[in-house]
């Protein structure tokens, strides 16, 4: 299992790698007996690795092949597994030895399902009972009672991953912002992003060579971190050598972004007061959920991986393009309705290497090869900070005089508090760059590595830049018919008032009915 940082992101590596390889071979069909006989090839006994029984893995691993295969549920991108769920029967608020036996009983008073109650002086809690509302916690004055919680609940930060009543953990797709938090997190690997790996592999196939279509990569600068011994360019050659007609860095794209985002932020900060990036999918998700009143707030300029995308379809009429990076959110933003137009498939790093040892690529061996030349501020956009410090050398270059007043958020906890103090108008900044994943692009929930050495990886790679200003980043594209500018999906318009006027008792009814019934929850 060396290189890989567990077991759940290994198990991954070999489905991917085992699909790929059939794929290669022309053996992959989409029957039981193929599902079978992959789980068969991973899992290959006597002896279970990792579950109680080789069955059980083996069911699992079929689970995991079927969604590289078929199409997800609801075509959804976040998934769980339920098979591999393991229901963590974790207890999470628990009555410690710290508990004195108080007069108050506060805890048994606020409990809404009657979950607690007095023995010996002491509060028990019947977890029968418990729905983990967290409210006894919050009361008690000695703090007695303890929380764990399950891996997957902590590691979302928005509060989407919720445990049904047989305690296995669902999304609630309402919430979820698709950063992958939770996948990585997970410990048994039962949540999932959905894989396009056949998809893209059958897109190149299908272009015999390039002729019928040209398929072009557009890979994220994170790369650099993700390959540790081999150089970047060597990365991009074993990438061209898969079938794509040209591989270009993504970091074009984020020049392209940088030039426009610091030209609407000089145009608009002064009415808004402050702006924020809009270069990760899943921040702006968040704030499109969370924050829906203050979108006019998120710049309106596309993601690097849109606006380089955009740029070769615009040279290229016979472009199909595929982006490879670090990010499930990635998958999640090629689906929205107003960039349906740009990406055709996203391939993460932890499925491009299974496809590589599918295809038994020594990536050393190869030469290196040059992806485009970007400027180093377009390459460090792969780590925190680099978006705030692009626009603040765009806007040195370009004689801005608006003065730019960053807060860089590293994680989405971070865009989370951001968020709320410039909601509450007590924002010291006017820029804010949100980034969901901890350490920027490189930290993404479907990176090889997650470790900090990938931020200096980043910045060595943004050194051997040829070039520091952006707009010298962009030659070779006329911008001049790329659309640059995104239009954000807005919530149904309210019926009229003299409509809604004669529902509004039922109406009030019934979000008294909805609260009382969270109250009892």
């Amino acid at each position: 299992m060396s290189n890989f940082e567990s077991n759940v992101q290994y198990i991954k590596y070999l489905v991917n790698k085992e699909v790929a390889t059939r794929f290669f071979q022309g053996k992959l069909e989409h029957n039981m007996d193929s599902l079978r006989d992959i789980a068969e090839a991973i899992i290959p006994g006597p002896k279970a690795t990792f579950r109680c029984c080789i069955y059980k893995e083996r069911h699992i691993i079929e689970d995991r092949v079927r969604l590289v295969l078929e199409p997800s549920k609801d075509d959804r991108i976040i998934n769980v597994l339920d098979s591999a769920c393991d229901e963590c029967p974790i207890d999470r608020f628990v009555v410690t030895e710290a508990c004195r036996g108080c007069l108050g009983h506060k805890c048994k008073e606020v409990c809404p399902r009657n979950a607690i109650t007095i023995v010996n002086h002491r509060s028990y809690i019947n977890q029968e009972l418990c729905i983990e509302c967290g409210r006894c916690k919050q009361v008690c004055p000695f703090n007695a009672i303890s929380e764990v919680m399950r891996p997957c609940i902590r590691a979302c930060s928005v509060g989407a991953v919720k445990i049904d009543e047989d305690r296995k953990a669902v999304i609630d797709h309402d919430k979820c912002i698709s950063c992958g938090a939770c996948i990585y997190q997970c410990p048994f690997g039962a949540i999932v992003d959905k894989s396009f790996v056949i998809d893209v592999l059958t897109l190149l196939r299908d272009s015999w060579n390039n002729t019928s279509y040209h398929v072009y990569a557009v890979v994220a600068p994170a790369v650099s971190s993700q390959f540790p011994g081999v150089k970047t360019g060597q990365v991009f050659a074993a990438i061209k050598e898969l079938g794509f007609h040209d591989v270009v860095e993504a970091a074009i794209g984020a020049d392209m972004v940088s030039l426009a985002e610091t030209k609407e932020f000089a145009e608009t900060v002064g009415e808004k007061g402050w702006k924020t990036s809009s270069c990760c999918p899943a921040f702006v998700d968040y704030v499109s959920k969370n924050y829906p009143e203050y979108m006019d707030h998120v710049s309106t300029v596309v993601s690097p991986m849109v606006a380089i995308a955009r740029a070769i379809r615009e040279k290229d009429k016979k472009a199909k393009i595929i982006f490879i990076g670090p990010c499930t959110a990635k998958k999640v933003e090629i689906r929205q309705e107003d960039l349906r137009d740009s990406v055709d498939y996203v391939l993460t790093f932890e499925e491009l290497r299974a496809v590589f040892d599918a295809r038994e690529m020594e990536l050393d061996t190869f030469d290196e090869f040059r992806a485009g030349e970007p400027s180093s501020f377009g390459r460090i956009f792969a780590r925190t900070g680099g978006v705030a410090e692009s626009v603040c050398r765009v806007a040195k270059l370009e004689g801005v005089e608006t003065e730019i007043k960053p807060i860089r958020c590293n994680g989405i906890e971070e865009c989370i508090k951001a968020m709320k103090m410039a909601s509450f108008g007590r924002l010291d900044a006017n820029f804010i760059e949100g980034m969901a994943c901890r350490y920027g692009c490189t930290g993404g929930a479907a990176s090889i590595s997650h470790d900090m050495k990938g931020i200096e990886q980043i910045n060595s790679f943004g050194r051997e830049a040829v070039t520091d200003n952006p707009a010298e980043g962009i030659r070779g594209y006329n911008m001049g018919n790329v659309e640059m500018e995104r239009i954000y999906a807005k919530e149904q318009p309210e019926e009229p008032a003299a409509e809604k006027e004669p529902e509004k008792p039922k109406a009030k009814t019934a979000r008294k009915k909805t609260a009382k019934a969270e109250n009892k929850e």
